[in-house]
């Protein structure tokens, strides 16, 4: 039975076009690339969305409630350092701890938190608007990254921790190699990227609270109409501030999968992911202006990112162009969005 765009809800006619316009993407560089759709370039494509996916979940909360996290790049840095400073024992730095894995990758993931509560708090009770809030967040944040090691990055985290980011399985039907550096998948096992897993879980949970819980439609109240909600019973400032540390949470999260992708933590890790997360949630059809938003939109949103650059690399486009198909890109998104919602201004 055809289904008609007037019979879908607005949320789903605007998932609609995200994955219409990610399938037209991968149709097109399929046809310029024979190695496009490649098992293995696929898996790079969603290890690579990985970060920009999940820091654009939290980044999608906030612009629901009518706001901005320009601190997740920031964020992603010093939380990932935290984090490594606690599992690392590195005299050339002043890094001594040497704790257990798990702990640091708990204060690292506390760290987010309270920075994202501490632009939450300047916003909800500093009536601070959130561009300038979130920017001093992130000018602070950064510098004391900067401050930790003196600029220096951090390496030598334990495989319990880097197998995060490059692992298969979570271990299971891989074997240890010592020749190899450690575990490996023998010939004929499905090879599923531990961060990629972590990535769908995340999603899945964070877009169950968005949308299936009463404080998820709280922050959609907040951002549709912020005196109505509060005159509803809506502890809006409770939920501004929940909706930053959300945020804030999951920049650590995606700082520390990104640190263990890579082996190392360093203070310009994150730089610019920002403006990625903003790109991925409004081309999956978040609204700038407040009260709408999706979590799988903002997931296809991400892969469309994930998608432009991975084909535009392969067909061999130059990296400055690239920018600008991208600019160009998320520009029309927010032109789209703005188009959409003539009605609200």
């Amino acid at each position: 039975m055809a289904i008609t765009l007037g019979k879908l809800s607005r949320s789903q006619q605007q998932v609609l076009s995200a994955s219409i316009a990610l399938i037209f993407l991968g149709l097109i560089f399929s046809i310029f690339s024979k190695y496009f759709l490649n098992v293995e370039n696929l898996l790079t494509v969603a290890q690579q969305t990985t970060v920009i996916a999940i820091i654009a979940m939290g980044q999608t909360y906030v612009l629901i409630t009518g706001g901005i996290d320009l601190s997740i790049g920031s964020n992603i840095a010093l939380c990932a350092m935290v984090a490594a400073m606690m599992m690392v024992h590195d005299p050339d730095v002043g890094i001594h701890p040497d704790l257990p894995m798990f702990f640091g990758l708990l204060v690292g993931l506390l760290t987010g938190v309270a920075a994202g509560a501490a632009s939450g708090a300047m916003i909800a009770f500093g009536n601070i608007p959130p561009f300038i809030a979130t920017l001093g967040t992130m000018t602070v944040v950064r510098g004391l990254a900067l401050c930790m090691t003196q600029g220096y990055p951090i390496s030598g985290m334990p495989e319990s921790f880097t197998a995060m980011g490059v692992g298969y399985n979570f271990g299971i039907g891989s074997v240890y190699d010592p020749d190899l550096g450690g575990h490996i998948v023998p010939e004929g096992v499905p090879k599923i990227p531990n961060i990629v897993v972590i990535m769908v879980i995340t999603v899945f949970v964070f877009g169950f609270i968005l949308q299936k819980t009463k404080w998820g439609r709280h922050v959609y109240a907040v951002g549709s109409n912020f005196e109505a909600a509060r005159l509803s019973g809506v502890n809006t400032k409770r939920t501004i501030m929940m909706v930053y540390m959300f945020s804030g949470f999951l920049a650590a999260l995606a700082g520390c999968l990104l640190a263990g992708r890579v082996y190392s933590a360093g203070p310009a890790a994150g730089d610019g992911y920002e403006l990625d997360a903003v790109a991925s949630s409004v081309i999956g059809g978040t609204s700038t202006m407040g009260g709408e938003g999706t979590a799988i939109g903002t997931f296809i949103g991400a892969f469309i990112i994930g998608v432009l650059r991975n084909g535009l690399n392969l067909t061999g486009v130059n990296p400055f162009i690239q920018k600008i198909v991208i600019g160009f890109v998320i520009v029309a998104s927010v032109f789209v969005d703005r188009v959409r919602n003539r009605d609200k201004v």
